[in-house]
């Protein structure tokens, strides 16, 4: 009998499926029902812990044990054992032949050096041979047919990473960094669970401060997680990592190739991958020796996943780390409201950097107020922030513009008829992206080509953009700035982590003037010659329902204005506004963090919303309206009547439709004491939900689409 853990294959229906044996389930089935296990994997165990972290996330999301665990598993060929390797050895006739020094039996020289490696070194695979001997993979083949070279099956031999150096010192720290320092790696060396917020300011050094708590971990022969929150922004810090440990970590994310993948959750299950920085998923590997996780920019709403299992995976560390006995740390320059509470609350530490390093000062905030300032018709720049560019090259410095919004312009329409275009599977404008001469939805996927005339009227030449994209603002500022070195950072243009470091240099090395980009330039990036950065709207984030709509606008330009003048030259940050007046845009002004989450704390607290009261949304879908609408109805007469809950709706989602299902929401408004994971479940009890419709649950949502 398989072992609780074991990694199995078991017959259902007439498939094959993989699955783990699972301890606790309180079933008791007649033998009759049950089928033999048809072969244990030989892959590491599902330890306790991550046993006991699946049915957590289960329970609390309120998704099927089933969905959780498949993230543990999401590499399939891993579980198998690795497929043995052909290699090439010199045969007794090879041998010979090397040696034999008659005229006309003399080797090639370049068959001659292929059976030199293999006489002085280990038996290597083709494609390796051929590159220590300098020749063509042609050359082995011809050595193998005529017998001088024989292949053999060996067993293949895992990957072994490299191990970081921990031993080797890093750059000196201040004395805050050393005191902050100090902390972590007090907490690491207890050895349990213990939560610890690095709070630090933009520019305070707060990777090299957690980079001692790491190096305190590896030196205790622990394995480390760190999670960031999206990997094309881990690029520098990638590149921070190798300096100070000498080698790079493990990567796990959406990027990686499949054959990395698997070599990398093999190495992370035997315990050969030492550090981890990976993107939310990698919160699910099998770490047999799991010492310390880190969440850097723990206040990001990336964090959180929205399909599938809807999860927040800053939280569901602080779970895993509680499960698993050991220390997490929290690091932002800009708290989460929730992570703020918790310290208030005494259940986090805190530990703070409140000065840049290397005495670099914040950088100056500047509101600019669009009602009063006359922009050109057709320009999006106001004359204040295009005066501080021109100032900025003209002082050899290097400037970034943000615009959080993608393409060339978010929506195109026709000036003759009025026509707009529209994602035909989703209740979203296409929007241009000039560059490829498409329009895209951000939401599917869906792309066509920016058609010559207007698909309605047939009017040619009539289609007009409405609005600034990057594309656009980048279109202005080359008008402006005939001179200036532009570039573009958006996700749509960066393939992949390699792409966004071999930009992050070029920026850094002074190739480009000004950086324009999305919300991927916003942190985790450093430049020291960038002394400007330009908001170009402000505004685009406070419209819509969200209840972190303040919150997160707050954090977000915030830390894009941390990426001005983290070195010896001063930084200025311009933010064009409509709203000058908006809390948000004052705190900016004031640089008063503190005094903002406060208002927005007191604000949620008096509304009963979280952190001081729960959410659940309730997605109803289905392909067409009729069966959506008769579900989210049936859904409405069976609404739980208890005190301390209120149920909000069903109305239609904002994407009303979304991937060609039709939508409809409700929201679940409880108090702190109320369990709310068992008033959901009593209330899908007693729904049967009828062909295609389908009901998603998110628990405290982050998405109010």
């Amino acid at each position: 009998m398989p072992e609780a853990g074991s990694f199995v294959q078991v017959p259902l229906g007439g498939r094959r499926v993989t699955g783990v044996v699972w301890d606790g389930t309180g079933l008791d089935l007649p033998l009759e029902r049950l089928k033999p296990v048809l072969e244990t994997l030989p892959a590491p165990k599902l330890q306790p812990e991550l046993r006991r972290f699946v049915e957590r996330v289960a329970g609390y999301t309120m998704a099927s044990p089933g969905s959780v665990l498949r993230m543990t598993m999401s590499v399939p060929e891993a579980l198998q054992p690795p497929r043995p390797r052909r290699i090439c050895a010199a045969s007794p006739a090879g041998v010979l032949a090397l040696a034999d020094p008659r005229p006309g039996k003399r080797l090639t020289l370049t068959r001659q050096r292929v059976l030199e490696v293999l006489r002085d070194g280990p038996p290597l695979p083709a494609a390796e041979l051929a590159r220590l001997a300098g020749c063509g993979p042609g050359v082995v083949r011809t050595l193998v047919s005529s017998g001088l070279v024989e292949e053999h099956l060996a067993p293949a031999e895992p990957p072994r990473p490299a191990l970081p150096a921990w031993r080797l010192l890093g750059p000196e720290l201040s004395p805050d960094q050393s005191t902050a320092a100090r902390r972590l790696v007090t907490s690491v060396d207890a050895g349990k669970f213990a939560v610890t917020v690095l709070d630090g300011v933009t520019g305070s050094g707060k990777t090299e401060t957690y980079f001692a708590a790491l190096a305190a971990a590896l030196a205790a022969g622990r394995q480390v997680l760190v999670l960031l929150p999206e990997i094309a922004l881990g690029a520098q810090w990638l590149e921070r990592f190798r300096e100070r440990f000498g080698v790079l970590p493990a990567q796990w994310h959406s990027d990686i190739g499949a054959a990395e993948r698997r070599d990398t959750w093999r190495a992370v299950a035997a315990g050969r991958a030492r550090v981890v920085v990976g993107a939310r998923s990698a919160l699910f590997l099998l770490f047999p020796e799991l010492g310390l996780i880190i969440v850097d920019e723990e206040h990001d709403p990336s964090y959180k996943q929205d399909d599938g299992v809807c999860y927040q995976a800053r939280d569901m560390a602080v779970l895993r780390a509680s499960l698993a006995g050991i220390p997490i740390v929290l690091v932002s320059a800009t708290l989460s409201l929730e992570t703020v509470v918790n310290v208030a609350r005494g259940r986090y530490q805190r530990v703070a950097l409140a000065r840049r390093h290397a005495e670099a000062e914040l950088p100056a905030v500047r509101l600019i107020d669009l009602r009063r300032e006359r922009i050109e018709r057709g320009h999006f720049l106001a004359p204040p922030l295009v005066a501080e560019l021109a100032a900025t090259f003209e002082a050899g410095e290097q400037a970034l513009l943000f615009l959080n919004r993608r393409g060339y312009a978010p929506l195109t329409l026709c000036r003759a008829c009025g026509h707009r275009f529209q994602c035909p599977s989703c209740t979203a404008w296409l929007v241009e992206h000039r560059f490829t001469g498409r329009l895209l939805c951000h939401h599917c996927g869906h792309a066509e080509a920016v058609p010559a005339c207007c698909p309605e009227c047939l009017a040619a030449g009539a289609l007009v953009p409405c609005g600034p994209g990057v594309e656009r603002l980048l279109e202005e500022v080359t008008v402006r700035f005939p001179a200036a070195r532009t570039a573009l950072m958006v996700s749509d243009l960066l393939p992949g982590p390699r792409a966004a470091a071999e930009l992050a240099q070029a920026m850094t090395e002074r190739r480009y003037d000004v950086l324009i980009g999305t919300q991927i330039v916003a942190k985790g990036h450093h430049f020291p010659m960038l002394t400007l950065v330009g908001v170009v709207d402000a505004d685009l984030g406070l419209a819509g329902g969200d209840l972190r709509a303040a919150e997160r606008t707050y954090q977000l330009l915030h830390q894009v204005g941390g990426r001005a003048g983290r070195a010896e030259h001063k930084g200025r940050v311009l933010i064009q506004t409509y709203m000058p007046d908006q809390p948000v845009m004052k705190a900016l002004a004031a640089g008063d963090r503190d005094r903002f989450l406060e208002a927005e704390a007191t604000a949620r607290r008096s509304a009963g919303l979280p952190p001081f009261g729960r959410l659940a949304a309730l997605i109803v879908s289905a392909s067409d309206a009729e069966s959506c609408d008769f579900a989210a109805r049936a859904l409405s007469r069976a609404a739980p009547q208890l005190p301390g809950v209120a149920v909000l709706g069903p109305a239609p989602a904002p994407l009303a439709v979304l991937r060609g299902r039709h939508r409809r929401r409700f929201l679940v408004k409880a108090g702190r004491e109320v369990k709310l994971q068992a008033v959901l479940r009593d209330w899908l009890s007693r729904i049967r939900l009828a062909g295609s419709a389908r009901i998603q649950v998110d628990i405290d949502p982050y998405n109010f689409l």
